[in-house]
């Protein structure tokens, strides 16, 4: 659009820049800006809390790159993902998990419409609300995804309206993953993670030589068992210096919600999500223990991901366990998702659907 208004307060967006020579979303208002990259995924790439200048995403070592100007080295699926994996906040339809085969098509680690351009159209557009929607179709299955992120004046949660839709003429089961991944500085040994009551598994084989929890367990939120038999509090965050990478997975919460306070800053990052529709809350500990490409114990981050499903193996996996998301020939699913940055000290007790945070 060559006419947007071009307000200096207020809510404001503008899908008019380019990114590492990739058409780039921005909406904004008093208290956050937020960065979409709209020809790669529509990852929301950057989630800054203006008052203090932080921002919340990790980014890796390797940020942003444009897939148009380089020739994959190999043809391995997991490798040419994550040459392009710059961090952030990734809608993972309609294949969540490393890659397998499925209904005759081959998937590569997290799908397909993460690696694509998606449209994107400004809907709304005002000092009081703005909001963008981005449309998108998988490659490889007939699933076409809408979704609309809006910031109204004043707050600092983002919106996100999603709809998946079945377009095939079968039911087809996928696995849906919100793959957040948040970094330094709120992330670090001084911040505390809160999520409702619920259970918690750990991977059932260890996925990475550092791992230190021991695999197959399950127990009560927040303490799991590690290999060496000492006990993890989950509630704490450790240092890099830890030196793990470890999978594990909270289910059985009666709401959705989690949040991470770093108390030295009181500053946390809060997210509120449909817990009928993601049962699981995705915990990928990278703290300082990746080695080998392609983190090479650079790495410091966690991936809190709300999913629909049980474990990183992908459809396959969660159909022989029973966890798989089915969804009706020309059905659609939709769901709303708040995350953003909050203020406070003290414990959180609740995060409400519309991302409310309680600390006391």
């Amino acid at each position: 659009m060559h006419y947007q208004d071009e307000r200096t307060s207020g809510c404001r967006v503008s899908d008019a820049w380019t990114y590492r020579g990739l058409k780039t979303v921005i909406l904004e208002n008093e208290l956050v800006r937020v960065t979409v990259l709209a020809d790669k995924g529509a990852d929301i790439s950057s989630f800054v809390y203006k008052p203090t200048d932080t921002e919340f995403l990790w980014r890796t070592p390797w940020g942003v790159r444009d897939p148009r100007l380089t020739v994959p080295s190999t043809g391995d699926s997991t490798s040419i993902w994550m040459d392009y994996y710059e961090g952030g906040w990734q809608t993972v339809v309609p294949h969540g998990g490393y890659s397998d085969s499925v209904y005759g098509a081959d998937f590569g680690i997290h799908g397909d419409m993460n690696t694509i351009p998606w449209d994107a159209v400004i809907v709304e557009d005002t000092p009081g609300r703005v909001s963008v929607r981005f449309t998108a179709k998988s490659v490889r299955m007939p699933m076409t995804v809408s979704k609309t992120l809006s910031l109204v004046s004043g707050s600092a949660m983002l919106k996100v309206e999603e709809t998946v839709t079945n377009e095939g003429e079968e039911d087809l089961d996928i696995v849906w993953l919100e793959h957040i991944a948040l970094g330094p500085p709120v992330l670090s040994h001084k911040a505390r993670l809160y999520v409702p009551e619920c259970r918690v598994l750990s991977h059932p084989e260890s996925i990475d030589p550092n791992s230190i929890l021991e695999p197959g367990y399950e127990g009560d939120w927040p303490n799991v068992n590690a290999k060496d038999g000492s006990v993890i509090d989950f509630t704490r965050i450790p240092p890099k210096e830890d030196r793990s990478l470890d999978m594990a997975y909270m289910t059985g919460m009666s709401e959705g919600w989690y949040a991470l306070l770093n108390e030295q800053s009181n500053l946390g990052w809060a997210v509120s999500y449909p817990a009928d529709v993601f049962k699981y809350l995705w915990y990928w500990r990278n703290y300082g223990g990746g080695y080998g490409y392609p983190w090479y114990g650079r790495c410091y981050n966690a991936g809190l991901e709300p999913c629909t499903s049980f474990g990183n193996g992908g459809i396959v996996q969660a159909q022989e366990n029973g966890t798989a998301f089915n969804i009706k020939a020309g059905n659609s699913v939709s769901i709303a998702i708040n995350a953003g940055p909050f203020t406070g000290s003290g414990t959180v007790t609740h995060v409400d659907g519309e991302g409310r945070v309680t600390v006391e």
